[in-house]
């Protein structure tokens, strides 16, 4: 099986797939316009990329790796945050200025329904683990929407730090993750109640959160700092698991998007400023000593594998 990292070069308008055999860049497709974020359906066979400035979001044929298909709709109003359900059948998009939440039928394309957050700037979409809720950070409300995904509506909102932007839920479904870019520090709250369980403080503009699969690692780049927080989900400090910053490790300049491969061997970071996507090793937790050459300001990444 052939592994690729799908790169959103925001500021050229276009995709770089790049070959992780032989970490090159293989093929560079055009876009519309300022590539933000990208869901690949479960079968991987498509790819959904938000393109903000361009108020339109392209359909990518994963097997080809050709935009096959351009969605635009009037309340598209920066549509940044897209994530897709567990069945492959829905698409979820946050448009961070219209404040809408927009669901789109992966089968045919089409837009099936859209509503406000009542909230300000709505901007990611990450999913439970089961699938069954979202979670939308709103930076200018200082809270998270939480979605319910079988009655496609609004349960709850819940207040974070200053200007959440990093959402992720741990694989045991138990805490969610926010990173608060503002206040530059991280969140961790339980999904049954909303209770703030712990607080911590994180490298400067705080933008992503991801999870290794084993649910060991958050990773969380912090984007003025140009560095990456590993957070340890489970760290015994004083006779308590609890997460704990146990690294910080320096990359490039601006860091954005950030994906494991499939054995959580590697994290590769897109470096917005530099051009490039750092490597980190997960079992020594440092940066290779090369990069991958991609396009202008790579931010949106996925981690595909065909």
């Amino acid at each position: 099986m052939d592994e690729y990292l799908i790169v959103l070069n925001k500021d050229e308008d276009s995709i770089s797939i790049v070959s992780l055999e032989t970490r090159e860049e293989i093929k560079k497709i055009d876009t519309a316009h300022n590539p933000h974020e990208i869901a690949i359906t479960p079968d991987g066979k498509k790819s959904y990329i938000s393109c903000s400035l361009g108020n339109a979001v392209n359909v990518m044929d994963n097997d080809t790796f050709e935009i096959v298909k351009t969605i635009e709709h009037e309340e598209f109003n920066f549509p940044h945050g897209v994530g897709i359900t567990k069945d492959g059948k829905h698409l979820y998009l946050a448009s961070t200025y219209s404040n809408r939440i927009f669901i789109l039928d992966t089968a045919t394309d089409e837009i099936t329904k859209h509503f406000p957050t009542y909230q300000q700037y709505s901007h990611m979409i990450s999913f439970s683990p089961d699938g069954k809720r979202i979670f939308v950070p709103n930076i200018g409300s200082d809270n998270i929407t939480v979605l319910d995904v079988d009655k496609e509506k609004i349960i709850n909102h819940f207040p974070v730090g200053e200007g959440p932007e990093g959402v992720a839920v741990h694989p045991d479904g138990e805490t969610v993750y926010v990173a608060n870019q503002k206040d530059d520090t991280l969140y961790v709250i339980d999904t049954e109640n909303y209770e703030t369980l712990h607080k911590r403080r994180l490298g400067t503009l705080p933008i992503r959160i991801i999870f290794s699969s084993d649910g060991k690692y958050a990773l969380i780049p912090n984007r003025e700092s140009g560095d990456l927080s590993v957070v340890q989900s489970d760290f015994e400090r004083k006779g308590e698991l609890q997460p704990w910053e146990v690294k910080r490790i320096p990359v490039g300049v601006w860091p954005g998007g950030v994906v494991f491969d499939r054995n959580n061997r590697y994290a590769y970071v897109a470096n917005n400023k530099t051009n490039d996507i750092s490597v980190i090793d997960m079992d020594s937790l440092t940066e290779g000593s090369e990069r991958i050459d991609v396009g202008i300001h790579p931010d949106g990444m996925a981690y595909l594998v065909k």
